[in-house]
């Protein structure tokens, strides 16, 4: 029993160093003095504007390190970081994107590195690389929302199928998914659910086509037109925070949460700053910022936006990202033939 004894007690000694020593590992990853050394990241990225601009400036303000930023829509984003690596000049450390289809093919071509920052655990499981390869910045929800002073509560759509009535014709409005990451998401689950006649019957009803979710917000703002379709739901709580009357609906039928994968570029200029970096996203200063933007952050233990939703009492649509990336440009293409 003593020599039992002393067998577990070595035993679980070891075990403990092995802790420690993968600990120290893990911690060692990130060289903050390399990473200053470096001086600056440049960071790709489909986060909303004000909330990139936010980031910048606490990581900036934090670590001296300075951000040169490249804003645009999630598949502009891809596009340009994909001509750059076939050209062979490689000028972005970090990308965060609304495509996690897109990320997912790149990721499973190894042009990202393995990186499983402090806090990684903690991200949604549907936000996570097991293997490191992308983490989750935040979670989008993609939702229907209206002016409450233009349309009636009685009057609001309560399922995507509504959204085809007569009564809203001329008051719609919606991404191109050409431009907008998050919509191609939408656009290839719905048309594979319910078919393409989802879409010609959204073109019968004139709906508007803008470029991107706040081309959305600035023309429900204006009351242009009254209700967006498949719309990112952090624009709308933006502009209610700002006093708009803006009302969210999730429909009945399923909304669509969608993560926002954030990636290290294998090869890129400054590799320690982008470690320091991708780490600060999913740190707490950058995941509260969400929720208090009425957004959702990618961490499990962040609660959610004041008077939002608890994700797990959302009913959610299932989006096949293998799906989305495998007919990304057919849909593109049929949905541009339809509203043409």
């Amino acid at each position: 029993m003593q020599c039992l004894s002393r067998t577990l007690a070595l035993a679980i000694a070891c075990t403990f160093a092995i802790s420690l020593g993968l600990s120290a590992s893990r911690a060692a990853d990130v060289d903050v003095a390399a990473a200053k050394k470096e001086g600056k990241v440049v960071w790709y990225t489909s986060t909303p504007i004000a909330q990139a601009n936010k980031i910048v400036k606490l990581f900036e303000s934090e670590t001296g390190i300075k951000v040169e930023m490249f804003r645009s829509g999630g598949s502009a984003i891809v596009r340009r970081f994909m001509q750059e690596q076939q050209a062979g000049r490689l000028a972005v450390d970090v990308m965060t994107t609304s495509d996690p289809a897109a990320t997912s093919s790149l990721a499973r071509k190894r042009v990202f590195v393995a990186f499983k920052p402090k806090n990684f655990d903690k991200i949604v499981d549907e936000g996570r690389d097991e293997d490191g390869y992308f983490v989750a910045q935040r979670l989008n929800l993609m939702v229907v929302y209206a002016r409450s002073d233009k349309v009636a509560a009685a009057d609001l759509p309560k399922t995507w199928g509504d959204v085809l009535d007569a009564k809203y014709k001329g008051k719609l409005v919606m991404t191109d998914p050409s431009f907008t990451a998050l919509q191609l998401m939408v656009v290839g689950m719905m048309s594979k659910n319910r078919g393409w006649d989802f879409y010609e019957k959204l073109r019968n009803n004139d709906i508007m086509i803008v470029r991107g979710n706040q081309q959305v917000s600035d023309n429900i703002k204006r009351g242009e037109r009254l209700i967006a379709v498949g719309a990112l739901d952090s624009y709308a709580a933006s502009e209610r925070r700002a006093g708009h009357p803006i009302v969210t609906i999730l429909p009945a039928d399923g909304t669509f949460v969608i993560p926002a994968p954030t990636a290290i570029i294998k090869g890129s200029p400054n590799p320690n700053a982008a470690k320091l970096f991708a780490e600060y996203m999913i740190g707490d200063a950058v995941q509260r910022l969400f929720p208090e933007d009425g957004g959702y952050a990618a961490r499990k233990d962040i609660a959610p936006p004041a008077g939002g939703v608890a994700l797990d009492r959302i009913k959610t649509i299932p989006v096949d990202y293998d799906y989305i990336e495998k007919e990304s440009t057919r849909l593109k293409k049929k949905f541009n033939e339809i509203f043409q």
